[in-house]
């Protein structure tokens, strides 16, 4: 096991809410997810400007400081894909309610509320919340570098055995 890895981070990109069109009255979107040397994508939802995409992708993480960045892009088979907007995922706030080392609570009690600021990209408050056993956090994040859109996606903390975890992590 990389010694540099604190453990897992289960990104959850739900749905698309109000994305923009890049084509003649729809798109055909996928979102892209960046992080340090890591690049996952989900798959394309065709003529749709509010995808649900239900994709669980794995982010191993070295850094709690390393912003992960999400990118809309619009499918086109003939030209280069056209970007439909992006945002980040602000993980500090998150990684506070796992570092408090919780347990046993009761299944959606909510554990911290973020309210959305310049420094960060939700559009409506966000909560950390206790469910089944871990800590999760819905956001919604408002696209930038475009006219609308939306994403809605949930991070959840994984710790993986023979790796650091979260603990002590100064943020």
């Amino acid at each position: 096991m990389d010694n540099n890895i604190l453990g897992l981070l289960k990104l959850r990109i739900k749905r698309g809410i109000d994305l923009a069109i890049r084509d003649t009255n729809s798109s055909d979107p996928y979102v892209v997810v960046n992080m340090g040397e890591q690049k996952l994508k989900t798959r394309v939802v065709k003529n749709n400007c509010n995808p649900e995409w239900n994709e669980e992708l794995t982010l191993s993480i070295r850094d709690v400081k390393t912003p992960i960045h999400l990118t809309v892009y619009d499918k086109d088979t003939f030209s280069v894909d056209d970007k439909m907007g992006n945002a980040d995922v602000d993980l500090k706030p998150y990684v506070e309610c796992v570092q408090m080392k919780l347990s046993s609570l009761p299944n959606g009690c909510a554990i911290k509320r973020i309210i959305p600021n310049r420094t960060n990209c939700l559009a409506e408050e966000s909560s950390c919340v206790w469910k089944n056993g871990s800590i999760v956090q819905e956001m919604i994040l408002r696209l930038k570098n475009v006219e609308s859109g939306e994403l809605v996606v949930e991070i959840e903390w994984v710790d993986v055995p023979g790796c650091r975890g979260l603990l002590g992590i100064q943020l």
